[in-house]
């Protein structure tokens, strides 16, 4: 059968995908998937998923993918190249809703009603693909299996989504005030004082800028 190529969403001028090793911080599937895109709005922003593959890597980074799981996928969309075009934009669009929705509540607005549908459109075909099995302390949620699906990795966060916004962990989302930042993140700190994304990375950073503010200020004086 004759192999289809799968359309990138990259150039030769950007750095590479970091998609197989991007901190997850946010606490949550669907708040780690917003983080995949990195600066939005800024000069420096980056894209992680340019291509359907590189969602694969990031979902088996995730956990949300096994290693077979991800090579039969693979394999599939070499052969299906258009089909996994269009899970790859719906992958994007349903990422971008995550993040707006997730942005709104860490300002405590009401989130983009064009988000919420499009998170309803992709639980709606999440759900119908979900299953029940039975587990040595009870019963767990599990995923058809019956054949590869391309939008296997939408599955899992689109019912992550869902899960954050109908119960009470949606009061501690919160944004990183970072510079070329915006990552989003569930405040799981007993005292919920966490801003960073990173303390290590944008809080570091946000320290040395004080200072380096400080020193100009005190040379200009």
């Amino acid at each position: 059968m004759q192999r289809n190529p799968i359309p990138l969403l990259e150039s030769a001028e950007e750095p590479p995908s970091r998609a197989g090793g991007l901190a997850l911080i946010g606490g949550i599937a669907c708040l780690n998937f917003a983080n995949t895109s990195s600066g939005r709005g800024t000069p420096r922003h980056q894209e992680h998923l340019r291509s359907y593959d590189l969602l694969l890597v990031w979902a088996e980074h995730a956990g949300l993918l096994a290693p077979a799981q991800r090579q039969s996928l693979s394999e599939l969309a070499a052969l299906q190249g258009a089909a996994a075009a269009r899970v790859l934009r719906r992958a994007l669009d349903l990422r971008e809703a995550i993040y707006a929705t997730a942005e709104a509540l860490g300002h405590r607005t009401t989130p983009p009603a064009d988000a919420l549908l499009i998170l309803n459109q992709e639980l709606s075909r999440a759900m119908s693909q979900a299953t029940i099995r039975p587990e040595a302390s009870g019963f767990a949620w599990d995923w058809s299996e019956a054949e590869p699906a391309l939008d296997r990795p939408l599955w899992p966060i689109a019912r992550s989504a869902a899960e954050l916004l109908t119960g009470p962990a949606h009061e501690q989302v919160k944004q990183c005030p970072g510079a070329h930042c915006g990552w989003v993140f569930l405040d799981l700190t007993k005292n919920h004082r966490r801003r960073w994304c990173e303390m290590e990375v944008c809080g570091s950073r946000a320290k040395v800028r004080r200072y380096r503010e400080r020193r100009r200020q005190a040379d200009a004086a």
